[in-house]
């Protein structure tokens, strides 16, 4: 491998960028073939924007400690304002500036920023007339837009403030490890956000660190589609920049043509941006006739049997930990049989599909949510190597990863260097058996400073010994591999990896008269579902002013019985999503995310007598998950890998 340069010793993120300019210098890092600008910037050019932005801002008041505001979406110009924020001395507080407009404003106010870096016009324009009740000295926007408004507050565009900063002395700060660098909002469940305190100690442990997850050469190619503002992604961007990579911006309109036109090495995704990609291929399948859906049936059904008797002869099942003799030497006789066939199908099938995603895939890396089994087990078909790695925003976020050498498929994988991982009990706070499954806490140089101006929540996350509490459930096989169940809190983390807190979206949609109870699901699922438990008598008196003679259920009715209502009738049914759609559409902060996408009625309500709430009248999410669970699997439809 070339010999890389060694971050361990920097103090600042942006301390990294001199030295990749030197060492990558006529590297291209940055390209945005689709964008406004088609911007193209190589790693000399990289680091002299960031020194001419953070110039720019000095120049016009910019000090440490400041405040920024940064709402905007990926493109070259929002990695210059963050990295240009950084090193002029400020923290900055981002988020998208397609987000609601009482968002931005909270975020705004709470992160105490004293200068916005927006969008375009139409960002500004959302938060306009509510900017002079707070502190805002300076506006950028990061388009080369004219702003002639009648507003006490200066107002620049893109190129004006870097032709400042380009005729401006930089000026050297101070700042350690331990100084402030970002701001992470992330949903709390009083709806109000809470921003993540993320430091340079914490961002420069991924830069170091990722390493042991992907092992990029200087000038591979990484097509970049999330958010930056998701921990996920930046921390992806800021490591795989430190290592020499060029870095392609696309969108899932262009997403599947760039695979082909670019063919990147490598990988950074949400589990929907997989099945986006698997559906894809699938619906390639089902235009083939029906003599080649077959054949290409009958290799995958081959080739299946073939890996999972792969992953127990190489003691990667995890349904398979404690593998016997006989059950090792007949999986190593099934791989024996199956290989050729495999190796036919690959030659005939598999090579062709990545062919189809650009051909040079050597890393895809998913998080923000569990990848379901079969199109995790279906990327390990065709040989298209798939890494899931687990961690929170308030982890920086990378904490388990699987590895090329150790691929445990449904696990999280192992801790990343100078990281640890704890399965305690919920109730009692210690640790439970090896296997046992339990509350997860972490601890590691990764793990935020707290949440900004709120230390109540900051002690309830962080313990006195440095273990955060991820929230969420799982356990530890003898291997160390992370092995998520659950989440004890109330978040929906879907598949495109948006956190959704229910409890919100829940009360808007009981105002309805015909909703007495309902709990949303969908963790990893593409978009909400819900239980619901109608009001019947309110139902029936609908009935009959619309003059409809609705056969409904009895309150204690069965399943069989509620098959046999009127309740998933056309009417019925028009009613509720009528219903659901204007109640969740009306509660502030909506966003498309929260749209309900499928529900099922269950007449039961949810009492402490039935042990589906608590005596403070909270449902018991997990237990009603347990009870409900066929009908959710049901109602998501869950797919298999042929």
């Amino acid at each position: 491998m070339t010999n890389l340069p060694n971050y361990s010793l920097l103090n600042t993120l942006p301390e990294v960028w001199p030295i990749a300019a030197k060492k990558f210098k006529d590297i291209v890092a940055l390209e945005d073939p689709h964008g406004m600008f088609k911007i193209t910037l190589n790693y000399e050019q990289l680091y002299q924007s960031i020194k001419d932005f953070a110039a720019g801002l000095q120049s016009l008041g910019t000090k440490f400690p400041s405040r920024v505001a940064l709402f905007a979406d990926n493109s070259p110009r929002w990695f210059i304002a963050d990295q240009g924020s950084m090193m002029a001395g400020a923290a900055n507080a981002v988020r998208s500036s397609q987000a609601d407009k009482d968002e931005l404003l909270y975020i705004l106010k709470d992160s105490d920023s004293n200068i916005l870096i927006v969008e375009n016009k139409k960002t500004l324009a959302k938060l306009r007339s509510d900017l002079d009740r707070l502190s805002i000295e300076l506006i950028i926007l990061l388009s080369d837009e004219q702003i002639n408004w009648d507003n006490t507050i200066q107002t620049l565009n893109f190129q004006e403030l870097m032709e400042i900063g380009s005729h401006s002395t930089l000026k050297p700060v101070h700042q350690t490890k331990e100084t402030l660098a970002t701001l992470i909002y992330t949903s709390g469940t009083t709806g109000q956000p809470k921003g993540v305190m993320l430091c340079h100690r914490n961002l420069l442990h991924q830069v170091v660190y990722l390493e042991a997850v992907i092992q990029p050469q200087p000038g591979d190619r990484v097509l970049t589609i999330l958010p930056p503002w998701h921990a996920y992604e930046r921390s992806a961007e800021y490591f795989l920049l430190s290592r020499g990579c060029i870095l392609t911006y696309t969108s899932i309109r262009t997403f599947k043509a760039d695979l082909k036109r670019f063919k990147p090495q490598h990988m950074v995704g949400v589990p929907r941006l997989w099945e986006f990609l698997y559906e894809g291929i699938q619906k390639q399948f089902r235009k083939q006739n029906l003599t080649q859906q077959t054949i290409i049936q009958f290799f995958l059904s081959i080739s299946e049997k073939y890996i999972l008797s792969r992953r127990i002869a190489n003691n990667l099942s995890l349904d398979h930990l404690e593998t016997s003799n006989a059950e090792y030497l007949l999986a190593k006789i099934k791989m024996a049989l199956l290989a050729p066939l495999h190796k036919l199908a690959d030659t005939l099938i598999y090579s062709k599909i990545r062919q189809e995603v650009g051909g040079n895939l050597k890393t895809i890396v998913s998080g923000g949510g569990s990848l379901a089994r079969h199109i995790d087990t279906f990327y390990e078909i065709v040989n298209i190597p798939v890494l899931v790695g687990y961690g929170l925003t308030e982890t920086s976020p990378v904490t388990n990863v699987r590895t090329h050498s150790h691929n445990l498929r449904g696990s999280s994988g192992q801790c990343i260097p100078e990281t640890e991982v704890c399965i305690v009990d919920p109730d009692s706070g210690q640790p439970v058996s090896q296997g046992e499954r339990g509350l997860v806490l972490i601890r590691g140089p990764q793990v935020m400073q707290g949440y900004y101006k709120k230390t109540e929540a900051t002690a309830t996350a962080i313990n006195d010994d440095g273990w955060l509490n991820s929230g969420d459930l799982g356990w530890l096989t003898s291997m160390g591999d992370l092995v998520i169940t659950g989440r004890s809190k109330d978040t929906i983390v879907l598949s495109n990896g948006e956190n959704i807190e229910p409890q919100a979206i829940e009360d808007a949609c009981t105002r309805s008269s015909y909703i007495d109870q309902i709990m949303l699901v969908g963790q990893d699922q593409k978009a909400l579902g819900a239980l619901i438990v109608p009001n019947l008598e309110a139902l029936d008196k609908w009935g009959q002013s619309q003059q409809l003679n609705l056969n409904l259920p009895k309150v204690s009715g069965t399943s069989e019985e509620i098959a046999c209502s009127d309740l998933y009738s056309k009417p019925v049914q028009t009613l509720f999503w009528k219903e659901l759609a204007r109640e969740v559409k009306k509660r502030p902060g909506y966003c498309p995310d929260d749209r309900i996408k499928n529900f099922r009625f269950i007449l039961e309500p949810f009492s402490q007598e039935n042990g589906l709430m608590t005596q403070t009248f909270k449902i018991k999410r997990r237990i009603i998950i347990q009870q409900y669970q066929g009908m959710i699997d049901e109602m998501f439809g869950y797919g298999q890998v042929h």
